[in-house]
């Protein structure tokens, strides 16, 4: 987690409302696979969201299609950007290393309130994280539906499993 560590210190410094998911979270749940950039949900009223951008931005993250940070704060930039576009997620990177990627839901499959509701928060090196429940990151795995989600499914009932018997 070293390499997402700093992302989430300055997600942390900048006050920003965010649910860790994907395979990071995964990953923070206890089941241990590759993955190659971390996908947050974010809270998306505007100031909030220009919050998380601020994070990213001040530690080198730029996004990867030619459209101008802001716009992703802006309610009907992103119904743009879904409608015209497609876009499911608005993808960050950092130019400096191109290991770091971000990707932030621009719709939210669940409530924000309900995710940051039912989420736990993780430590990782003294900062806290933010993460999706086991219940919730089941729920958006199968919505996701690729096979890779659906093994992560697979291992992620096995692990709430083994939690209910302790």
């Amino acid at each position: 987690m070293t390499l997402f560590e700093p992302i989430f210190a300055a997600l942390e410094r900048a006050g920003a409302r965010y649910v860790t998911v994907g395979g990071v979270a995964v990953v923070l749940h206890g089941h241990a696979r590759l993955t190659a950039d971390l996908d947050l949900i974010v809270d998306l009223a505007p100031q909030a969201a220009a919050n998380a951008l601020d994070a990213l931005t001040s530690i080198g993250f730029r996004p990867r299609l030619p459209v101008e940070v802001d716009g992703f704060a802006d309610p009907a930039v992103r119904e743009r950007w879904i409608n015209q576009q497609g876009m499911t997620v608005f993808s960050m990177w950092d130019p400096d290393d191109p290991l770091r990627s971000v990707d932030l839901f621009v719709e939210q499959p669940i409530d924000f309130e309900e995710l940051w509701a039912r989420s736990v928060v993780v430590d990782i090196d003294g900062t806290p994280v933010r993460v999706v429940s086991i219940e919730d990151l089941i729920r958006l795995k199968r919505i996701a539906g690729r096979p890779v989600d659906l093994e992560d499914v697979a291992a992620l009932e096995e692990i709430e499993e083994v939690g209910r018997e302790q």
